[in-house]
């Protein structure tokens, strides 16, 4: 009967299944025969799973005899090109005969073209070299007298740029100049035409009332014109501003100051007797007195203090308010003064150098004044020096008050009778 193997999804079925062989049917005789369906199933079962190993094991060498030749071959081929590239290394950067030192030592070595091309263009002793064209370019633009630089900046050649710039500047000086000397003439007139006038004195109070009238507003004090009302004194009218300080410093107190204005010469002995006057007439606790220049003691110009009043000079032609400012916040000072009950030790060296310094730069305020008759070139100078020296004035008036301020701070007040 023919064998016939069928094959199932998980099973595998044989009939008709026949083996000769002597020794197999022994073997599986000398077996129970119920043992014997799964000796031969088991041994179905081996056999198969053998053929089929048999088969891999094969295939598996023959995986591994093809790699073994493959991996020869990519040997070979990384060793052939392991050279090539090793000789295509020496041939381009071999130090001896390599194609890359060979074109640098060409262009960079000492005679390299890069060499000669530097050694022409920065020969200085070629004319025709870069470095010698840009000395030759360089001396005649910038080298001597006659360089077009010092052409172009030579400001008396017609023609330069600064020519024009300068006679611009020598004309606007020139008008400026003649306007000055027009002022002063115009100023020396109007200055002989009140020296002549019966009311040159109200003139000048004029001027005093207007700048006084600034400085108070500043510091916040009372201004009134008395010089035609009669004081304390019967019929007398001595005293020609009266200056009431802001109540807001004096504690309530009534602290005056009066202003005397004086353009005649007067002895010192004078002046001190007509301040005293005006002092009791105004009920005052200081004075100042303001000359003109014309009639001013020599030792006043600009600004003294002699016993406790205080003496400036203000010329109505030109008035500057700087020295009567400080006249006036000296006197405020002594006025202040007056509410202490006993005397305030105060460091009179320091209030000297002080008064010193007001001086010496009043003074040179009024150097520097007469000097801008000449003024040529110098006018923003003497402009901005002007402006130092106020401030630096005002500043040492200020150092006298916080000096006087200090110095009574521990002192009781009272208020005058």
């Amino acid at each position: 009967m023919e064998t016939v193997v069928r094959v199932a999804p998980d099973r595998l079925v044989v009939e008709h299944l026949e083996l000769s062989d002597p020794d197999l049917v022994r073997f599986v005789g000398e077996r129970a025969e119920m043992e014997r369906p799964e000796l031969v199933e088991r041994a179905l079962r081996i056999g198969l799973l053998a053929v089929r190993d048999a088969g891999l094991t094969v295939n598996v060498d023959v995986i591994e005899k093809e790699f073994a030749r493959l991996v020869q071959q990519i040997d070979d081929r990384n060793e052939k090109a392991s050279q090539a590239l090793a000789q295509a290394l020496r041939e381009s950067f071999a130090e001896d005969g390599g194609r890359l030192p060979r074109t640098l030592e060409r262009f960079l070595g000492d005679q390299g073209a890069l060499r000669r091309l530097v050694a022409d263009l920065f020969d200085e002793g070629r004319r025709d070299s870069a470095i010698g064209r840009l000395n030759d370019l360089m001396g005649r633009y910038f080298d001597g007298d006659g360089s077009r630089l010092a052409q172009l900046l030579d400001p008396t050649r017609l023609g330069s740029p600064l020519y024009q710039f300068r006679s611009e500047v020598s004309k606007g000086f020139e008008d400026l100049a003649g306007r000055i000397q027009a002022l002063e003439k115009a100023s020396d007139v109007r200055a002989s035409e009140r020296a002549r006038s019966a009311a040159k004195g109200i003139d000048f109070e004029d001027v005093l009332e207007e700048m006084l009238g600034d400085i108070t507003r500043g510091l916040g004090d009372g201004l009134e014109r008395t010089g035609t009302l009669a004081g304390e004194t019967i019929k007398a009218k001595k005293g020609d501003f009266v200056l009431t300080v802001d109540p807001s410093r004096t504690r309530g107190a009534d602290l005056r100051v009066v202003i005397e204005s004086k353009d005649r010469v007067m002895s010192t002995r004078q002046v001190t007797e007509e301040l005293a006057a005006a002092r009791q007439n105004r009920s005052a606790q200081a004075a100042v007195i303001v000359f003109t220049p014309q009639h001013a003691p020599a030792n006043v110009d600009p600004l003294a203090i002699v016993n406790r009043d205080v003496w400036c000079v203000v010329d109505p032609s030109a008035p500057d308010r700087l020295p009567l400012e400080c006249a006036v916040r000296l006197a405020r000072i002594f006025a202040l003064d007056a509410l202490r009950e006993r005397p305030v030790e105060v460091d009179v060296a320091a209030v000297d150098r002080a008064l010193e310094g007001i001086r010496a730069q009043l003074s040179a305020i009024q150097g520097m004044r007469s000097n801008l008759t000449s003024i040529t070139n110098a006018t923003t100078k003497v402009s901005a020096d002007l402006d130092g020296l106020r401030v630096g004035i005002l500043r040492s008036v200020t150092q006298i008050e916080e000096e006087l301020k200090a110095a009574a701070a521990s002192v009781p007040q009272r208020v005058p009778a």
